[in-house]
């Protein structure tokens, strides 16, 4: 009954592009290759942070990052190191937000 609509022909041209590109087969992997993750590393200013945490009564991380100008989880993770050296304490919050009093 229907059968396949002739392409036109911008598209005919696309997909005979497509198919001599799969053909060579390097492009596609080349782009691949090309793509390698990086370890972003970020160093919160820790002179900063300690003037922000010793100013305020009680902040979060995400108050912390915006402070310092770092991602949250830089942020989250300067502040679980400052956690285990008895800097700060966890007084509340849930479900990672949690809120931090200075010790």
């Amino acid at each position: 009954m229907g059968g396949a609509k002739k392409k036109s022909p911008a598209q005919a041209e696309k997909a005979q592009a497509a198919e001599s590109a799969k053909k060579e087969g390097g492009q596609k992997k080349d782009k691949k290759e090309q793509k390698s993750k990086n370890t972003i590393s970020v160093i919160v200013d820790e002179n900063q942070a300690m003037n922000f945490i010793k100013s305020s009564k009680v902040f979060t991380a995400q108050e912390l990052s915006r402070q310092t100008n770092v991602k949250v989880s830089a942020a989250n993770t300067f502040l679980l190191n400052l956690l285990k050296q008895g800097t700060v304490k966890r007084i509340g919050g849930y479900s990672g937000h949690h809120i931090y009093v200075p010790a």
